[in-house]
């Protein structure tokens, strides 16, 4: 196996784990807000909150390795992946998982993979072949089949805000995995909670609930900084860099059925033996996929836009 195998696998493996970290933000993120029935911590909080948290450690993290600063070029990109995934995604989702439990949502946002990937080869212009493309269609077509099954087809203002969430993802992803490739991919994400400080750390000050929560709200809370809004980028952007946008990005479509999955233990959701159906039918899609050519026009080169 060559070293551009190697990294293709290695950056499967990377971004596989990133998606089993990303697939607990659903639950923790319904955990961390409550119902409308029941709410607990407000949605602007646990976005802003957990962006504040995450980016302290990152000034830490880059302060003991020593990371060097960024260059201008990179500014725009750092700051439209702030925009996708430190604003965009966690805000539209946690809104969202007021109206709707983490089951439904996981369906939902299951379209992250395909729009990631569009967007990636737009960007990066990357050819991905007609059976890659084949592959991409028909596991966003299994996840929209699940969701016509559990939902009878309707689509909820709910539903709106998911697609607002995915769409942000995508533009986060692409720009962070742009930078990726000429950074440390722990460094990448350290950066893009660092220039989002001076908005979220004030906001969390300012917005700071009042009111008494659960414990268990603040536990979710808690995943999401750690995890959700940390130490998955370290693996997610690590395997982009490595494997390549379009190709690690399909890995993404089994994140929807692990958050299916982790919803049962952590909130109680009944788990339906359909759901391990479409599970296994996207984990076999993912697999083809896998052996697809991707390729790309022309590599790109530090300063490009």
């Amino acid at each position: 196996m060559d070293s551009t195998a190697r990294n293709e696998v290695r950056g499967l493996w990377l971004g596989l784990l990133g998606v089993v970290i990303f697939a607990m933000t659903l639950p923790m993120t319904r955990l961390a807000v409550g119902p409308a029935s029941d709410p607990q911590l407000p949605p602007l909080f646990v976005t802003a909150g957990r962006a504040a948290f995450a980016g302290v450690l990152s000034v830490i993290y880059l302060w003991i390795t020593g990371a060097p600063r960024v260059q201008r070029r990179h500014v725009a990109p750092l700051l439209a992946s702030a925009l996708g995934t430190v604003v965009g995604f966690p805000l539209f989702l946690s809104l969202a998982l007021r109206e709707v439990d983490a089951m439904h949502a996981a369906v939902v946002t299951g379209l992250m993979p395909l729009a990631t990937a569009i967007g990636a080869a737009v960007y990066f212009g990357q050819r991905p072949s007609n059976g890659f493309w084949a592959c991409a269609v028909l596991g966003c077509a299994f996840v929209l089949c699940f969701a016509a099954y559990q939902g009878g087809g309707r689509l909820s203002p709910a539903d709106g805000l998911l697609l607002l969430a995915v769409l942000s993802s995508a533009v986060g992803y692409v720009a962070g995995a742009r930078v990726a490739s000429e950074l440390a991919a722990k460094q990448v994400i350290c950066w893009v909670l660092v220039l989002s400080l001076p908005i979220t750390f004030p906001l969390t000050l300012a917005i700071w609930p009042t009111q008494p929560v659960r414990a268990s709200a603040w536990g979710g809370f808690t995943y999401l900084t750690l995890f959700s809004m940390w130490l998955g980028f370290f693996a997610w952007y690590r395997g982009l860099a490595l494997g390549g946008t379009v190709r690690v990005s399909q890995v993404q479509l089994v994140q929807p059925f692990l958050a299916l999955l982790f919803a049962v233990p952590v909130l109680g959701e009944r788990l339906e033996p359909t759901t391990v159906l479409f599970s296994l039918a996207v984990i076999a899609v993912v697999f083809v996929s896998k052996k697809m050519p991707a390729q790309t026009r022309k590599p790109l080169k530090p300063g490009n836009p």
